[in-house]
Formats: structure tokens, C-alpha cells, sequence
């Protein structure tokens, strides 16, 4: 069984981070927070990543009923799923801001904005519909509850290094610049790539039987 759970807890770990990305933000959270003191910053960032944490872990853990109420079978929403995850992976491949993410309209009102934390920051910049349609799927293939106990470190994994990032933008920028910024989204887009087009290519692989029919091979 370890064999089983160690591969999932390294997928959910690298998705979740990945998708929510919080690098990507730390252009935008500059911006919309310029003339602001460190101390309220922080505050935002805080309240920013709990609210993410939040949002993914009632999204993960609803899915199942969501699934239910309007008839989406697991499968076809993570093809769903893969191919929101593999439009946002190709705007990080290019370095180019993802409108699955949020819009330049989006980001334009959060920077007149006196306080960003919960939107634009946190829904959709970090909790968007790539990162909640992954816990989702990923919610969905737990086996027990160890699985559900992965997902949860994961996420708060990922809410905890999301401050942390956030707290140091004007660090970060200044040490890796537009570029480095750049070269580490493109590192993170190749590898949602593959992981995109996992979740793609195993609800295919689920859905075919079903399409063929009961008599085919």
C-alpha cells in the first residue's frame, strides 16, 4: 500500500503547488499593493493564502456531491480538468499572464483596491478554477482516509510556502528579476504539462470502454 500512496502523495504535493503557483502572483501583488506598509502587506498575504486553503479544501472535498447534483462523472471531469490545467501550463511554458488565472480587467480593479487579500489575491489568483479543479479530481481519487490526510498537508503545504513567498516579493524580485521569475514559471509549466496531460489521458482511458460499449475489447 505504501507503494500506492508514496506516487500520490509526490503528484498531489507538485500539483497543487504548481497550479496554485504563487510565483506568478508576486508581479501583481507588487503592484496592487505599491505605496502600502510591510505590515499591512503581510496581513494581506496572510489572509490571502488561509482563505485559498479554505476555498481548495471545501472545493476538494464537495466535489463528490458536486459530481452528483449535476451528473459529471469523474472521468469526464478530469479530462475537464487536464485540459484547464494544460491551457494554464502553456501560458507558463510562455511566460505570458494566464486568463484562466485572472483577467488583466481583474487585476486592473484589484490595484485601485484598498485591500486585495480576498479578491483578487486569493480567488482567482491562487484559488482559481485550475487549482480547485485539481483538488477536486484529486479529492475524488482517494481511496481511504490517508489519502484525504495527503491532500490536506498538501494543500497547507502549499498555503504556508505561499505566504512566505508573498511576504518576500519585493525580495524575490529584486534577487531573481523578470527573468528568473520567467525561467522558474517556464520549470513549472513544463512539469503541470505532464501532469495536465496525465489527468487527460486516464479519464480517456476510463471513459473508452464505457463509449465502445459492454461487447468490445
Amino acid at each position: 500500500m505504501n507503494d500506492e500512496i508514496l506516487p500520490y502523495i509526490g503528484v498531489t504535493l507538485s500539483t497543487i503547488f504548481f497550479v496554485v503557483d504563487p510565483f506568478a502572483a508576486v508581479p501583481l501583488f507588487i503592484a496592487m499593493t505599491q505605496g502600502d506598509s510591510d505590515g499591512k502587506r503581510r496581513r494581506m498575504a496572510m489572509r490571502a493564502c488561509l482563505t485559498m486553503g479554505i476555498v481548495l479544501l471545501v472545493m476538494g472535498f464537495a466535489g463528490q456531491y458536486i459530481f452528483k447534483l449535476f451528473g459529471v462523472t469523474l472521468p469526464a471531469f478530469r479530462i475537464a480538468g487536464g485540459i484547464l490545467l494544460l491551457l494554464l501550463a502553456l501560458d507558463m511554458v510562455r511566460a505570458e499572464p494566464s486568463r484562466t488565472r485572472s483577467s488583466p480587467e481583474e487585476a486592473q480593479e484589484g490595484a485601485a483596491k484598498p485591500d486585495v487579500a480576498i479578491i483578487p489575491l486569493a480567488i482567482p489568483m491562487l484559488a482559481g478554477p485550475g487549482s480547485m479543479a485539481s483538488v477536486m479530481v484529486l479529492a475524488a481519487e482517494a481511496k481511504d482516509w490517508r489519502y484525504y490526510l495527503v491532500i490536506v498537508g498538501a494543500v497547507i503545504v502549499t498555503v504556508v510556502a505561499s505566504y512566505f513567498i508573498l511576504r518576500s516579493t519585493r525580495i524575490i524580485e529584486r534577487v531573481l528579476r523578470q527573468t528568473g521569475l520567467n525561467i522558474l514559471n517556464r520549470i513549472m509549466g513544463m512539469i503541470l504539462c505532464a501532469i495536465a496531460v496525465q489527468f487527460i489521458m486516464l479519464g480517456v482511458g476510463e471513459l473508452l470502454p464505457g463509449l465502445m460499449g459492454p461487447g468490445s475489447k
